[in-house]
């Protein structure tokens, strides 16, 4: 598998000889503050920051769940949440280090994990997953001068960030939330950013436009499992607490066992309405904490439901 170090490698040719305050672009400009929009004048973004190692913290808020993790050259971002969140994130990392960010890393393509790439200098180094990338290059936030903020450095299955106490690895499983979908783990501290992958203990969200997979999902999830080793923490998507690799597993099992059961219904002769009308989480699971709403981003259950109908149908 191809292994690629970047930190300490590519980046410190453009970006580390700028001076911290250069590599926070648009940093002290009221990047994250509202433009009332016929409300009234708007407070700044706020988010929330929260140690979860010596030199890894969670930024929540704005978004999807933001990791920084500060190395001997700077921060390493993960994720930059939606659209004018930059200053909120800068806000947070200052009250831990006066490092720059020197690199992110942007787990998959949705605006509420991508949205602020562009509060920081084009010539800050961008990593994602290859799929991620083309996915990006989609959206109408990163057409024209704003492709500056599109990932500069890509990856299929392996890559290595950094060495030492200072090693970020990035995996790819296969399809689930999209077909981009990097795991990176921060492998002294034992703890992975599973991104929109594993958001949460709820159905999982299935953006089948980018590449997502009700049917693949748990087979992606269970290698996931399998395949990453020494995780003692995991910062989920959207989840407000820190979950483990024994939480990923259940989850893993959940979207397994619902493709199982999307087939039996299919077998059944049942309508994808029909089926949205009965599904119910198995108890063995909602023991455990999975939740499924028939509401929601890409319409919840109901929507992995249909998901699931098409995919098994072609």
């Amino acid at each position: 598998m191809k292994r690629v170090a970047l930190l300490g490698g590519l980046i410190l040719i453009g970006g580390l000889s700028m001076t911290a305050a250069g590599l926070q672009r648009g940093e002290g400009r009221g990047q994250g503050r509202g433009d009332g929009r016929g409300r009234g004048p708007q407070g700044p973004n706020v988010a929330q920051i929260e140690k979860v190692r010596d030199d890894l913290y969670e930024i929540t808020g704005g978004g999807g769940n933001s990791a920084a993790f500060i190395t001997t050259n700077g921060v390493v971002l993960v994720d930059t949440k939606l659209a004018g969140w930059g200053q909120a994130i800068m806000d947070k990392i200052r009250t831990v280090t006066d490092k720059p960010v020197v690199e992110i890393i942007n787990t998959h393509t949705h605006g509420d994990h991508t949205g602020s790439n562009e509060y920081w200098h084009p010539s800050i180094e961008i990593v994602a997953h290859a799929n991620t990338k083309a996915n990006m290059e989609k959206m109408d936030a990163f057409k024209g001068d704003k492709a500056a903020y599109l990932p500069k450095h890509t990856f299929t299955d392996r890559m290595d960030i950094g060495s030492g106490k200072e090693l970020i690895e990035l995996y790819y499983f296969g399809r689930a939330h999209t077909n981009g979908d990097a795991w990176v783990l921060f492998k002294n501290d034992r703890v992975l950013h599973a991104g929109d992958a594993f958001a949460g203990m709820g159905a999982p969200i299935i953006d089948a436009n980018n590449g997502g997979s009700a049917v693949d999902y748990g087979r992606t999830l269970e290698n996931a499992y399998k395949g990453i080793k020494g995780v003692d923490s995991i910062i989920t998507g959207h989840a407000n607490k820190l979950m483990t690799m024994a939480d990923l597993k259940t989850f893993a099992d959940y979207n397994n066992d619902f493709v199982e059961w999307v087939k039996k219904e299919i077998k059944d002769g049942k309508t994808s309405d029909q089926a949205v009308m009965e599904y119910k989480v198995p108890e063995r699971f909602a023991a455990r904490g999975v939740t499924a709403s028939t509401t929601g981003l890409f319409g919840g259950i109901k929507g992995n439901i249909e998901t699931a109908y098409k995919e098994l149908k072609k």
